[in-house]
């Protein structure tokens, strides 16, 4: 059986000749421990090769376990920190069982399900600080540096790994795009030409070195406070509306996704926009679309700007070392208690001192940035409220509560969400142009952002198809389009992949066209922290990006021809 002489020998003058099944009972068990020995010594080895000293790697796999390898590096990030040996942190101890340790560390990081990691500034660590963190997630000093210089010193931990990404994802762009010359495609129908897609696809590659340039500050073709950046654009023929269209996903996309994005959409340049500008939370987006850009319009009344406005009673307990104005992207999850109670209980520790040491405050802004957490008393974080995430994504107040919708399922639905403020300053150029209504095809529709933000503009919907794969999300746009007494037509689909040439012609035929065809495919393939499966628009999830082009075009073949 492989067990040496020794082992075996003990084993019997243990247990006796006679009894064998003890015997090989007990073997076994040391077989188990020699093997987790040298398990442990090569998980100790892995984390001490990132910097990290023994003592402290031999804590935290204590308090955490040799299996959960995330939660081992999370803690031992948390010591370094606060700057404390293991020892002396008594008061910080690691959330093994949280929420937001399940997966890698970094997906705390992620947009859709995205959580996707953008706009989580921190401004605070200098080169170093930021070379040791990027070394400590597993990336090469090389990488590290190489996007210290191509960012800036002042970019924060997750634009850089999402910078990083985009850099890895570079190396296999031509695969990439071999690849979806390759995929496969449904079988053309209705003037769903064969050719039209390999246009598209035999464009030039772009270097592979060249890096993401999205624009600073983003405010794409034009924001409420500054409306006339840009207020004429020339179109390519084949992008002419209508129909109209209107596509989404996050701005901090891997390497060529936006470029892939534009050549199948007409090429149409995309506008890149923060929601900073029209709220108080950020949210960095790519837009591509067909929609006048001239005499655009905010919603009124204006939502709050800032984090007072939008959370004033929040005032009285915001320190003045905490410098935020405005909340990070609103995610899909939220931190634990268990995490909001080490971090007051490392604010107790240091009452009665005029603020708490510097390590102490990175520690607490790097969490609340994070998780955008907010002060609700002396000492005390906490995550943002669901209603509280519906106001500041411009929702009305309880557009996802009730009718057995869990808190865990409102939090994610709304972290997939259009911003409707930001989505609604695009569309307010239909009002004036539909002044009889509109017919709409709403894929990926989520909770109903484009059909919230049509209504608050006063756009009449005659007829709304909505797709979306989540019957929770259907539901909430169903009771809300029965609430507002709409008087058009809502029919919803469970899957894009059911709208084929034949329904899609019936519909058309039905409604005489459709004037606006909206949606943002899934975008957990894109997001910056989403280091497991991050494959760009081949990913299972993102690649739905196609079907969204494959009904926009046939929507745009069948009106042309009828």
């Amino acid at each position: 059986m492989g067990f040496s002489e020794e082992v075996v020998a003990k084993a019997i003058q243990e247990n006796g000749e006679q009894n064998t099944d003890l015997i090989l009972e007990a073997l076994l068990k040391h077989s188990a421990s020699s093997s987790a020995s040298s398990s442990k010594s090569k998980l100790i080895d892995h984390f001490v090769g990132m910097g990290f000293s023994v003592d402290m790697v031999a804590k935290a796999i204590q308090e955490n376990g040799e299996e959960n390898t995330d939660s081992i590096l999370e803690t031992l990030l948390t010591y370094s920190a606060l700057g404390q040996s293991p020892q002396a942190e008594q008061h910080i101890n690691s959330d093994q069982n949280s929420p937001e340790l399940d997966g890698s560390f970094l997906d705390g990081f992620s947009d859709t399900d995205s959580f996707e990691g953008e706009e989580i500034t921190n401004p605070d660590p200098d080169k170093e600080e930021k070379l040791v963190s990027l070394a400590s997630m597993g990336y090469s000093v090389q990488e590290a540096s190489i996007a210290m210089e191509r960012c800036g010193p002042n970019t924060s931990i997750a634009e850089l790994t999402d910078f990083i990404c985009a850099a890895q994802m570079a190396k296999a762009a031509d695969a990439l795009l071999a690849e979806i010359e390759d995929k496969p495609r449904p079988k053309p129908s209705n003037g769903y030409h064969k050719h039209k897609k390999r246009r598209m696809l035999d464009y030039e590659k772009p270097p592979i070195d060249e890096p993401i340039r999205l624009p600073n500050p983003m405010i794409g073709f034009g924001v409420p406070s500054n409306p006339d950046v840009i207020v004429h654009r020339s179109l390519p023929e084949a992008a002419a509306g209508p129909p109209y269209f209107y596509y989404e996903n996050v701005a901090l996309a891997p390497k060529g996704v936006w470029d892939t994005i534009s050549r199948f959409l007409y090429d149409v340049e995309p506008e890149f926009v923060d929601s900073k500008y029209f709220c108080a939370a950020a949210r960095k987006r790519g837009y591509v679309h067909n929609l006048p850009i001239k005499n655009r319009h905010h919603l009124v009344p204006l939502p709050p700007q800032n984090i007072y406005e939008a959370l004033p009673l929040s005032r009285k307990w915001w320190p003045s070392w905490d410098t935020r104005s405005h909340l990070n992207c609103l995610q899909t999850c939220i931190a634990s208690a268990k995490l909001t109670e080490r971090i007051r209980k490392a604010l107790e520790e240091c009452d009665g001192e005029p603020e708490p040491p510097h390590h102490v405050q990175k520690f607490v802004m790097d969490e609340c940035r994070k998780w955008n957490l907010v002060w609700v008393g002396r000492n005390k974080l906490a995550p943002l409220e669901p209603d509280e995430v519906e106001m500041l994504l411009g929702f009305p107040k309880n557009h996802t509560r009730g009718g057995g919708i869990s808190r865990t399922d409102r939090y994610k639905s709304l972290g997939n969400s259009f911003q409707v403020d930001t989505v609604a300053y695009h569309l307010s150029v239909l009002k004036e142009m539909y002044p009889d209504g509109i017919n709409v095809l709403s894929l990926f529709s989520g909770i109903g952002g484009a059909e919230v933000a049509l209504h608050r503009l006063g756009v009449r919907m005659k007829n709304v198809v909505s797709v979306d794969i989540s019957e929770v999300n259907r539901n909430i746009v169903r009771g809300w389009w029965e609430q507002t007494n709409q008087k058009g037509t809502l029919i919803d689909f469970a899957d894009v992949q059911q709208l084929d040439a034949n329904r899609i012609e019936q519909m058309i035929n039905a409604f005489g066209g459709f004037d606006l065809v909206i949606g943002g495919s899934p975008c957990n393939n894109l997001a910056g922290s989403n280091r497991h499966s991050r494959d760009g628009l081949e990913g299972k999830e993102s690649s739905l990006f196609y079907d969204y082009f494959r009904i926009l075009d046939l929507v745009k073949n069948m009106m042309q021809r009828n």
